[in-house]
């Protein structure tokens, strides 16, 4: 086990760089100024951050450039709706309509408007709780999940972007409020297989509990910080 945790600090430090960002949905918070525009593109972008990269991110773009490149303004405003009328039945993305699009647009609207920022509706909590707390507002809604027992990994990979700070990837705006020693490992089958591969994880399931038991493995290689995890996984990937 030691020098499987030796190699993953050294993936870690290798591959969390600036150079990450280019071509990883984290991109798109970095083409945006001001802390609000930020969470906001950030939350746009982890909802439509599945499947390729080369259909996904020109989808995010697309979004970022109707926004006139403030996503927070785009939304608050309604103005989302010239663009994706609530009534069209086209695919924007895969599974997701434009109607669905707007739908998800229209409840963040709703939450800015009650609560100024998505980051004071979360408020001060654990990340377990920001998980349900977003799902709860929007899980009615694609593309975010609505069930927590599956990992969420989407969510749990915008709330490491949120929370951790001292990094050139992740922005940590809500340093403050939620310990980044209890994000929660966004997980997929790709980081699955890489953890089971590892020895990190027996699951054959990405599951919730598997993201917390991984993240609890991660923790004790880095105990103030397991989502630097997150960058050596996908450094063992690369590698391999």
């Amino acid at each position: 086990m030691d020098s499987i945790d030796t190699l993953l600090r050294e993936l870690a430090e290798k591959y969390e760089t600036p150079s990450f960002i280019e071509g990883d949905p984290s991109f798109w918070m970095h083409q945006v100024s001001g802390a609000a525009n930020q969470e906001a593109m950030a939350f746009v972008a982890q909802a439509l951050a599945y499947g390729s990269r080369a259909q996904f991110m020109p989808k995010i773009g697309w979004l970022l450039e109707r926004s006139g490149g403030n996503m927070d303004r785009w939304i608050r405003s309604g103005a989302f709706k010239e663009d994706l009328p609530s009534g069209s039945s086209a695919c924007y993305y895969r599974l997701y309509t434009v109607a669905d699009i707007h739908a998800f647009l229209e409840a963040y609207r709703k939450l800015l408007d009650h609560y100024g920022t998505l980051g004071a509706y979360v408020g001060s909590c654990s990340t377990l709780k920001a998980v349900e707390a977003i799902t709860r507002w929007f899980g009615d809604t694609a593309p975010v999940p609505n069930d927590t027992s599956s990992a969420c990994k989407r969510v749990c990979m915008f709330l490491r972007w949120m929370v951790r700070d001292g990094s050139p990837v992740d922005l940590g705006l809500w340093a403050s409020e939620i310990d980044k020693r209890t994000l929660i490992m966004p997980m997929d089958t790709h980081v699955l297989q890489q953890s089971v591969r590892l020895g990190l994880l027996s699951s054959k399931t990405a599951s919730m509990s598997a993201a917390l038991r991984l993240t609890a493995r991660l923790a004790q290689i880095f105990p103030e910080d397991p989502l630097k995890g997150d960058f050596a996984l996908f450094g063992e990937g690369v590698n391999q």
